[in-house]
């Protein structure tokens, strides 16, 4: 099996070094130690120093020089406007309130079918459309101090992330 020993940025690597790529949705992205399946079906091992967030275009550096890129997988979302920007900010407030991943994009904010959620979004004179693309979401204020991330779930059975 093939070992990827380090990850370099979108847009910072050789994309001639490129030999196969990953498809992975949002939950997958966050690792240091995993094994993938490619394109074309090899397994490489993810053998990182420490959890990194994988991104769209990212690519992961095998040991013989070569490079995997990352794909972010479809994944079913909601995309949430507004009337106004002032609206748009309320429902804003109001999902990241419940922790809920948010990807902000231009005038619009995704986050994960939640059909409770789009209900609420709804009471709050907001639209919602189902869609499906890649997710991902912004990585919280407290990313940059490499403070880790997890999952877990409120009485509700909403799922949300938070930094500690």
């Amino acid at each position: 099996m093939r070992r990827a020993t380090h990850m370099a940025q979108a847009g910072a690597w050789d994309a001639s070094l490129e030999c196969d790529q990953v498809l992975i949705d949002f939950d997958r992205r966050f690792r240091r130690r995993f094994t993938l399946q490619t394109e074309r079906g090899e397994d490489v091992l993810l053998d990182l120093p420490q959890a990194v967030r994988l991104r769209d275009g990212d690519g992961l550096c095998l040991e013989d020089g070569s490079v995997v890129r990352v794909c972010a997988r479809p994944e079913a979302l909601l995309e949430i406007g507004a009337a106004d920007h002032a609206h748009l900010m309320r429902i804003a407030w109001h999902l990241g309130n419940r922790h809920l991943p948010v990807q902000f994009v231009g005038e619009k904010i995704w986050i994960r079918t939640d059909h409770v959620i789009a209900d609420m979004v709804l009471g709050l004179g907001g639209q919602v459309h189902s869609m499906q693309a890649p997710f991902d979401p912004e990585a919280g204020a407290y990313a940059a101090a490499g403070l880790h991330q997890h999952h877990h779930h409120d009485d509700d059975e909403i799922a949300h992330d938070h930094a500690h």
